[in-house]
């Protein structure tokens, strides 16, 4: 196979220290970039004099007002000629110096149409979404087509973009990531390559530090939101399996809390799985909900202004 080409792509809003840090760490790497594509919200937040000068990135501003979850990665890759395009967030940070010729293996497959990264915890990540994270990104790597739909439901589609590469000519034949989604363009557009046929990998090598201790309110509103997004989108998550997913999860979180008797964090995990499912139940229902409340339940609240 030859060489592939790369192009990484990062819309940023407010960038902080770990940005920085994603920046060198890209520098750092042994696989050749060929360009990072950064789409900034907001030009008076983006103080280039801050940041690792690389000859190889160019900065492309937007307003807030005209950010979408798709539109903005779809706008990204029209600056792109590579064979593939990486997808990362501005707070994931390569722990190595393998990440991008890690993400490129599985590519290896020509059925091989998107490959996501795992996700390590960071240090100061709390209990429970340091083994949620090791539950949605073992240390296995495995690969995931339209015959695993009936044994997987829908973590079949499963893909992030903090941390996802796409083969180009695929990306473009299927028409990118969906434009006016509230939240979740990478599921959307992962379960279009998998009714088409395709194979999405899981590259357990390609690695990223990258956690949030969400606030069981917080976990509220990005269930909100996630919901919205399939309701949004039957097209790609009608009649699949999705709540189970979620109780195994739980199950297996809280019995690996009580085996280490932390008893306080199991009442914790109880309380932010009972604001993830609220979340979850409302955002199915939005449509029937008040306007100004959808507003409140909803953690991208611009998307519906």
């Amino acid at each position: 196979m030859e060489k592939l080409t790369v192009d990484i792509i990062i819309p940023v809003y407010r960038p902080d220290e770990k940005y920085i840090r994603l920046l060198q760490g890209l520098k750092k790497q042994i696989y050749p970039i060929h360009k990072i594509i950064i789409m900034n919200t907001e030009r008076k937040y983006y103080e280039e004099d801050r940041y690792p000068q690389l000859s190889n990135i160019e900065v492309h501003h937007i307003q807030k007002s005209e950010f979408d979850h798709g539109g903005t990665r779809n706008q990204a890759v029209q600056y792109s000629n590579s064979d593939i395009i990486f997808f990362l967030t501005q707070d994931a940070v390569p722990p190595d110096r393998h990440l991008v010729e890690n993400i490129l293996k599985p590519f290896e497959d020509e059925m091989v149409a998107a490959v996501y990264g795992r996700q390590i915890p960071v240090p100061s990540c709390n209990i429970i979404e340091r083994f949620s994270r090791n539950f949605n990104y073992p240390q296995e790597s495995f690969k995931k087509s339209k015959q695993d739909l009936e044994r997987l439901g829908i973590k079949t589609f499963f893909c992030s973009n903090v941390c996802a590469a796409y083969r180009r000519d695929i990306y473009d034949k299927l028409g990118g990531f969906p434009l006016r989604t509230i939240f979740n363009e990478d599921m959307i557009f992962t379960g279009e390559l998998i009714k088409a046929g395709y194979i999405v990998a899981y590259e357990a090598d390609a690695k990223v530090v990258h956690s949030h201790n969400y606030t069981g309110i917080q976990q509220f509103h990005r269930n909100f939101d996630l919901a919205v997004s399939q309701v949004d989108n039957p097209q790609i998550f009608s009649g699949i399996r999705s709540e189970g997913e979620g109780i195994r999860l739980v199950k297996q979180t809280m019995e690996y809390l009580i085996g280490r008797k932390k008893y306080i964090q199991v009442i914790k995990l109880i309380y932010i799985s009972g604001c993830k499912y609220m979340g979850y139940l409302l955002g199915k229902k939005y449509k029937k909900l008040p306007r100004k409340f959808v507003i409140w339940c909803s953690m991208n609240r611009e998307y519906w202004r």
